[in-house]
Order: structure tokens, then C-alpha cells, then sequence
């Protein structure tokens, strides 16, 4: 499949073109910029350069969280946008955590992805790899740093694993500092890149969904969830 990605779930922008698991072209860039600002024209960018138009591609994928609220609903819009103008336009949301394991798919273990929330906090998800492919057997979640350490102990052991995602140094640092079988992945593949989300997809294109059903998976009450709430009262 002919895909076009994008991620606009953290300070990075990243899209992609990719075609049955090649990459054509990829775009990754820390932005202070707004991704309003950015992702559409690199996305036409790296289109263009690849000699290739909507019309010509198979299925646009975004990150769909975890993630920044105003970045997903931006890359999700986008990736909505360009199917409803392009019916026979497959479409996708995958997992942030997800994606950052599938940057380190080569290696055979155990990836834990870890995304900075809060302070103590993190968004965090176990996946094993055979090399090739990646199955969760931590579902993703919000939770204290601790727990999410706990978890590492218990599944990983002595196995080793690998770190990946902008938590995975202080994450390392402040509980596996002393085991060299757990360690953070090169520092060029700890952050979101489009081309993983295409892997995702091409790993599971049965979750291709219609543009109306993508949503964000924030993992966790937004504020805007919870100002709708007033002593108690819900006025949604």
C-alpha cells in the first residue's frame, strides 16, 4: 500500500510516504511552530518530491494518542480531511506507544515506550518483538513512573529491554541505572516517526476505520473534560 503519515502527537512533526513497507520519503522535524502551521505543507512537500499525489495513495494513518490534546486532534483532523476528500482513502489511528515500539521492531524483546505526562507521571505500554512483528503485553496507560517501573521488573525480569520514547533516559536514570539489560534505544529512535505508523498499519491493516470513527485516545481525562464539571455537577 501507497500510505502518507503523520504524527503530531509531541514537539515533533513527522510525516512519511511509504509504499509496501519501503520508505519513500520522511520528514521529521522539533518544532516550535504549531502544527497547523506545518504538518499539511510538509505533508504536500514530501508528496510532491515523491511524484505522488492523494489520488495515488492507498491510506493516510495518524497518531491517535497518547499524546499533546491540541497535536492529536491536528493530526486526526488531517488525516480526516484528506479521506472524506478522497473516498476510496483508507484511514488510521495508531497508538503513539505503539509506533515508538515499532522504531525499535528489529529488536527481539521486550520494548517498553514511555511518553513524559506530568511530573511522576507517564504514558507507558510493554511490547515484545520477534524481530519482525509487535504485540502488546502491557495495554497502554497513564500512571506514576513507579508503576509503570514495577511493571518493567515483573515482565521484563532479566530478560533486558529496550527503552524508547522522550521518558525513556529519566525512566532508565531513576530506576535502571544499575542494569545494563535495560537500556534506551540510539537517541535517533526515541522519538515519534511517521514511518513507523506505517508499519503499524501494514501490520494491521484490518484496523483501517472510516474518517468519522477516528478519535483520540488521550488516556486520561482532559482538561476540557473536566471544566465541564462544576461542584459536581456535569453540564455536558
Amino acid at each position: 500500500m501507497k500510505l502518507l503519515a503523520i504524527d503530531t502527537s509531541g514537539r515533533i512533526a513527522s510525516a512519511a510516504v511509504c509504499d509496501g513497507g519501503e520508505v519513500i520519503a520522511e520528514k521529521t522535524l522539533l518544532t516550535t511552530l504549531t502544527h497547523s502551521q506545518i504538518i499539511l505543507p510538509m505533508a504536500k512537500e514530501l508528496l510532491s518530491e515523491a511524484g505522488l499525489d492523494i489520488a495515488s495513495l492507498d491510506g493516510a494513518v495518524c497518531a491517535n494518542g497518547p499524546g499533546s490534546y491540541t497535536g492529536l486532534r491536528i493530526g486526526i483532523a488531517a488525516v480526516k480531511g484528506l479521506a472524506m476528500g478522497c473516498p476510496k482513502l483508507k484511514c488510521a489511528g495508531v497508538s503513539t506507544l505503539e509506533s515508538l515500539a515499532y522504531n525499535c521492531s528489529a529488536w527481539r524483546g521486550r520494548i517498553v515506550s514511555v511518553m513524559a505526562a506530568r511530573s511522576g507521571v507517564v504514558y507507558g505500554g510493554i511490547y515484545f518483538s520477534d524481530g519482525e512483528g509487535i504485540k502488546n503485553i502491557f495495554p497502554d496507560r497513564v500512571c506514576a513512573e513507579r508503576e509503570l517501573a514495577d511493571a518493567v521488573e515483573e515482565i521484563v525480569g532479566s530478560n533486558g529491554a529496550v527503552l524508547v520514547g522522550d521518558g525513556c533516559v529519566q525512566l532508565k536514570e531513576n530506576y535502571f541505572s544499575q542494569k545494563s539489560e535495560i537500556k534506551c534505544a540510539p537517541a535517533f529512535l526515541r522519538t515519534q516517526r511517521a514511518s513507523s505508523l506505517c508499519a503499524a498499519f501494514e501490520a494491521f491493516p484490518e484496523r483501517a476505520a472510516d474518517p468519522n470513527e477516528l478519535n483520540a485516545a488521550y488516556l486520561q481525562q482532559t482538561r476540557a473534560d473536566k471544566l465541564k464539571k462544576y461542584n459536581g455537577v456535569d453540564l455536558k
